[in-house]
């Protein structure tokens, strides 16, 4: 089919984590192949980590063990394995692009200050005569809160572009039991949580406003049926594993979550997902973002913008 091209410009990135801002995935396979390599089992085939990928920790540790066959409890394992992460995650490195990407991201806040007279920056058509917006950004990631706190202990201020009530993570009471990727839940879940915090006035955003930024193949279908535009930026190995089959994985279409109603899919190059081999070097112009030069960041307006998002954020918190 002809692919989409008439898109209204993106106005909320809804991130993972997991081998897509954090290089974890190879630090996974290392603790888990330290097990497996104990007990005398061959080390982890991107065929069976393919599966693992995305899915919350109760639903990846099972279709692990029915492969690995392990002769200890899952208990024993669970245990072994919390040890060995807990030592490896602290090196967790934001992977290629990452923490430009996200530092252009929150700088478009800019666009909703006022100036001195009153004027809101992003109304001024500084960029062709268009009024430009800021892109709200949201985490939606499987790791649970302990693991997400060990794996972003050293990169505390490059996820504080995450304010907290805008972080779902893979423990979120809200996402009941079995409702993970691939299913769609915590992609809406997280836009949800946009637009529970937007100013008084501003529009909700809809889910084809949202641009869903996946590494995982369940991750790149619970973003497609959310009804979100996708962004696929897979381990290489990952890449290589499915080679061939990319347009069904952009399309949502692998399967993951078994048989579904198929109009929740996208369709075979519909133009909804694309592929990219690293995050360097965006292209904010293909998804309509603007992003402003990196001098306003020294408009004290931004630092004091910074400080009233956070009072606003303590006192939804408080009242929750």
């Amino acid at each position: 089919m002809a692919p989409r091209t008439d898109f209204p410009p993106i106005r909320a990135c809804l991130f993972d984590m997991d081998g897509l801002l954090l290089d974890t995935e190879d630090l996974y396979t290392l603790c888990i192949n330290l097990i497996l390599e104990k007990y005398g089992k061959s080390t982890l085939p991107w065929s069976i980590k393919a599966r693992l990928q995305g899915r919350p920790g109760p639903e990846a540790n099972a279709l692990f063990h029915e492969w690995a066959q392990l002769p200890v409890e899952e208990s024993d394992y669970h245990a072994q394995l919390t040890a060995l992460q807990q030592q490896h995650f602290p090196t967790a490195k934001p992977l290629p692009g990452v923490e430009k990407l996200l530092g252009d991201l929150g700088r478009t806040r800019w666009w909703d200050i006022n100036d001195q007279e009153g004027v809101r920056n992003g109304d001024k058509g500084e960029s062709g005569g268009k009024k430009q917006q800021r892109v709200h950004i949201a985490l939606a990631t499987s790791s649970t809160t302990s693991n997400f706190t060990v794996k972003t202990s050293k990169w505390t201020e490059l996820f504080s572009v995450f304010e907290s009530h805008r972080r779902v993570l893979g423990d979120d009471k809200r996402i009941l039991p079995g409702r993970g990727k691939p299913l769609p839940d915590i992609y809406l879940l997280a836009l949800k949580t946009i637009n529970d915090s937007l100013e008084a006035g501003e529009k909700p955003i809809t889910p084809e406003e949202c641009l869903v930024f996946e590494d995982s193949v369940p991750g790149v279908e619970a973003g497609r049926r959310a009804g979100m535009r996708v962004v696929w930026c897979p381990h290489p190995m990952l890449k290589k594993e499915y080679e061939g089959r990319e347009p069904e994985i952009l399309a949502g279409r692998m399967g993951e979550a078994g048989n579904v109603d198929v109009h929740q899919l996208g369709e075979i190059g519909d133009g909804w997902a694309d592929y990219y081999a690293d995050l360097t070097n965006f292209p904010y112009d293909k998804y309509g973002i603007v992003v402003p030069p990196a001098e306003v960041e020294l408009d004290a307006a931004m630092k004091e913008n910074t400080k009233d998002e956070l009072r606003t954020q303590d006192a939804k918190i408080a009242t929750a």
